[in-house]
Order: C-alpha cells, then structure tokens, then sequence
C-alpha cells in the first residue's frame, strides 16, 4: 500500500544542539484505513539455502542519491544477486524525493516505534521489487519529509534514528540476515548498535557486519555531549567511538565491525597513511587485518552510447562514426563552433579542491592555447563556480561552464567530449572515468586511488585506455592533457583503436561482485 497518510509525529523533537528532556508523543501507523494502533507482528522467515546480506545506506539510484555511494547502491546488489547462494536487499530513508508514482508502488510491512536515546519514535517499514532487487524504506516524516537528503542540524539524530530503525525492523522481515553491510558514516552506528545491543538478543545471533568506507573525509564528527541524549549510548562507551575528543562513528564502525572495506585496492592502502586518512591512519592500522579494497563498478545498462535515450544519437563499437554526429550536436547545443576535428575536453565533477580543481585553475591559460574546447559541468564551491563562470567570459567560443546538477546533459557530455579530466588529489573510487569510457571518451586521470586501479596508461601496451599523471602538481597534468591532444590531432588511426579500446572495456559490476561474493563467503564460512 501505497504512503498516503501520517497521523501526528514528534513536532518539538530535540535537535542534536539540545533541549530539556520530555515524553515522547506517541505516533501511529500510516495506513490509509489505520483509526486506531495495530500491533505488528514478526514475519516468518522463510527456510532457504541462500545466505542473506542486507546493504544499510543512506541513498540508492534511482530513489535517492547524490553521487557515487547511490550508484553503487543502486547498482552492485543487481549483480549480486545473479549469483546461487548470496542474496542481497537494500534498506534506505523514505525521503520527501521519492516520486508519486513509486510511492504508488510501495507496499506496507509494519509500524513499530523506536528508540532514539529517551525518545520513542514512530517507524514504518514499506517494501518494494525493483530490477530483481528487494528495497525496504524506513518512513519517519519528521526526520526525512525534507527537501534535501544531508546538510541538518540534526543529521545525528536523523541517522542514529535510522540506524536504530534498521535492527529494530530486522525481526519483521521474511528473511534472516546474515551480514549487515553498512555503508557510510549515516550507517556506521548500525555496527555499533549491533554490538552493544543486539547481538545476543534472540533471533539477532551470528551477524556478520561489514562497514564500507565510501570516502573517509565525512567521518559524522559530533560533539561529546550528546552522546546519550541523541546517540543512546551510555558514557561508560564513550572511548568506543571518541576520537581526537569528539564522537567520531566511522572511527566506531571500524573498530566494531567485523570487516572493513573500501572502493578500490589502492584507496585501501592510502588511508592507512597521514596523507589520505584525515586523522584515522592509526585507527585503520590498527584494523588493518579486516580491511579491504574492491574496485567499484558501473551500471553498464545506464550509461550504454547504444540504447541511453538521453544521447543525441545511439552508436556503439561498430558504428564509432556516429559518436561525432553527437559531438556537433553538442557544440550546437552549447553554443560552441561546430568543428567536429577540435577535442572537446570535459569535467563533470564537484567543484571541490580534493578534485583537482587548484591545478585545473593553474594551467587553465595553457590548457586554452591549445586548439580545443572545454566544458564543465558541476557545482560546488563558490570560488570555484565564480572561476569558471569567469573563464567562460573570456574564452567565450572554446569554454562552457554549466553550473548546475543535470544528469540529462552529462550523459550528452560523456557521449560527445573526445577527452575526460579527472586529476583528483585524492579519490577513493571514482565513477566518471568509467563512464566516460563506456562512451568512448578518453579520460586523462592522475594515479591515485580507484583512477590508479582502472585507468592504464596508452603507452603501456595494448590495455592502455588513457592518459596518466603520478604528481599532483598542473606541470604533470597539462603534460598527459597535451599528449591526448597531439595522439588526437596527429595520429588519427591511433586515437581511433584507444577509443575502441575503452569502449569496449569491461567495467561493468560483474567483476566487482564476484570480488564480494568470495568476500562474503569467506565472512560467511
């Protein structure tokens, strides 16, 4: 059944900045026909071979997302799922985001109320088959009935509220969980919980938790007094989840995990250092036995130049020729000269200083002496958005700076640009240099993380599908962007078997998920 009601909620519920403690308001379900309080009963587990991981995230495509970690939710537990003995569902906020007609498609499990420090909130649990996969969402208005998914005062309480939920609704599912697998700092309490609370509890025995870390700069840093008010743990625990004096939960999720991991092999060993960790090095060191690193993957079926609606023209790798009519298409769009023999560079990124922006900004001069044209497509921060409006104005007929969020453009971009950038100071994974290969659009990356483990150079033999820079410094990088320029322009034929070349790339989640199945497995026994 479909959402279409909430009876009263906590209106004057505590923020994490606090409030003088009181009863909580009692809430009731959200069924349409609900007129008074039914009790929820525990769903059967139904008696199967398979082992069960359930994935706890705070975002999941096509429901919720705003960036990588909703990929990859959205995406990995298809091909999970393709295998014999592993099944996995995914549970996520019902945001204010989820469009009419999915609501339609919704139907309700239960309402429970849940334990949030001295509060008790209403929880209502709502499932839905979507592309082979099970999704749960977690309803609470008053936490997610918002217009954005992060950025709150209380986004401590929200989480902790959520993660709460997650084992508190474990009971109601057909479906015995075998690995929690939580994702994230908006999850990193789901391990925590599990331990202090849960794990000898009847029904809860024998969990295996797993924590990924998406991207260890968002650590959900709090202050330490209001440990007990919005977390619900006792003092007593405190030096659980401290850390540098405040309360860190992704510090907490790594030690009170079983497992560890990450979105690339060499992400793994970065964040063991001072350079990469942002602080937890000593803390990942110490956990270094149950970490892991497994090279994210794309949804090849989304960003596919033969069958994506949002492309000017459909091509694949047998009709390459067609990849330039939407390269026209765009320079018309944009306003560009229509010059199909000029490389059109493109970044679409977040405007943030860990992506490279600082030595973007450095040879931006020397990048547009060059016979080409760039496009950028993000948002983010604000002297970086004032930057590239400005070099826009100046270079009015090579560049194009669209400040926005438009998943529509992008896929054009990735189809009709020649060349990608991506010279991040740090990335954990990275996304976009794999899509863009799906278009055939050359990416020029710099080696670190998820970039180092997907991109090889061209000139290292045939299975090179790039161009690649050690140093983060603009020197190295306008060096990799001038020899894409020079293959482009001089040599034809050569740029042709590297577009093939990445194209044709495999980098869809099957690899990936093989990687986890083993990893489950071994968890598993």
């Amino acid at each position: 059944m479909a959402v279409t009601k909430k009876e009263t909620q906590e209106k004057t519920a505590k923020k994490t900045t606090g409030a003088t403690k009181k009863p909580a308001t009692k809430t009731t379900a959200t069924k349409k026909t609900t007129t008074k309080k039914t009790v929820a009963k525990k769903a059967p587990v139904v008696a199967v071979n398979k082992k069960h991981v359930l994935y706890v995230a705070s975002e999941a495509f096509p429901f919720a997302g705003t960036g990588g970690l909703g990929e990859v939710i959205g995406s990995l537990p298809r091909s999970i799922n393709n295998s014999a003995d592993i099944e996995a569902r995914i549970i996520i906020p019902l945001y204010q985001s989820l469009s009419a007609e999915d609501r339609a498609k919704l139907t309700f499990i239960t309402h429970i109320t849940v334990p949030v420090a001295w509060r008790n909130q209403y929880c209502g649990l709502f499932k839905y088959e979507h592309g082979g996969v099970t999704y749960y969402f977690i309803d609470n208005e008053y936490y997610f009935k918002r217009s954005g998914l992060y950025g709150y005062g209380d986004d401590g309480e929200r989480f902790a509220f959520f993660s709460r939920a997650v084992l508190e609704l474990m009971p109601y599912f057909d479906w015995r969980v075998d690995v929690l697998h939580a994702h994230d700092w908006q999850s990193a309490l789901v391990p925590v919980y599990y331990k202090l609370y849960y794990m000898y509890k009847e029904g809860y025995e024998n969990i295996k938790t797993v924590f990924t870390i998406h991207n260890i700069e968002y650590q959900g840093q709090f202050s330490p007094a209001i440990l007990e008010d919005v977390f619900g743990i006792s003092y007593k625990e405190y030096m659980s989840i401290e850390f540098n004096g405040c309360i860190n939960l992704m510090k907490g999720a790594i030690d009170y995990s079983d497992y560890v991991s990450t979105v690339s092999p060499t992400y793994a060993e970065q964040i063991k250092t001072a350079e990469y960790a942002h602080g937890l090095e000593g803390i990942l060191l110490k956990n270094e036995d149950k970490l892991r690193g497994i090279l994210n993957g794309v949804d090849v079926d989304t960003y596919n130049p033969k069958t994506n609606k949002a492309l000017f023209v459909n091509y694949d790798k047998n009709s390459l020729d067609k990849k330039d009519i939407g390269k026209e298409e765009l320079q018309k769009m944009l306003g560009l000269p229509v010059n199909r023999d000029v490389p059109i560079i493109a970044m679409i990124t977040r405007l943030a200083s860990h992506k490279g922006i600082d030595i973007v900004r450095r040879a931006m001069n020397d990048i547009l002496k060059n016979d080409v044209q760039f496009i950028v497509l993000g948002t983010g921060e604000i002297d970086h958005e004032e930057y590239f409006k400005y070099i826009q104005n100046i270079y009015d007929n090579k560049v194009r700076s669209i400040i926005s969020f438009n998943k529509d453009l992008a896929h054009k971009i990735y189809a009709g640009a020649d060349i990608f950038l991506m010279p991040s100071k740090s990335e954990p994974c990275g996304l976009s240099q794999m899509m863009a290969c799906r278009y055939g659009t050359i990416p020029v990356v710099r080696k670190t993380g998820g970039l180092k483990d997907s991109i090889i150079d061209c000139e290292n033999g045939d299975k090179g599908i790039g161009f690649v820079f050690d140093n983060y410094n603009s020197d190295e990088m306008l060096c990799a962007i001038e020899r894409a320029i020079g293959l482009y322009r001089d040599y034809k034929a050569k740029w042709s078997g590297l577009v093939k070349r990445a194209i044709t790339t495999d980098f869809s989640w099957n690899k990936s998920a093989g990687v986890y199945l083993d990893f489950y497995r071994e968890i598993l026994g």
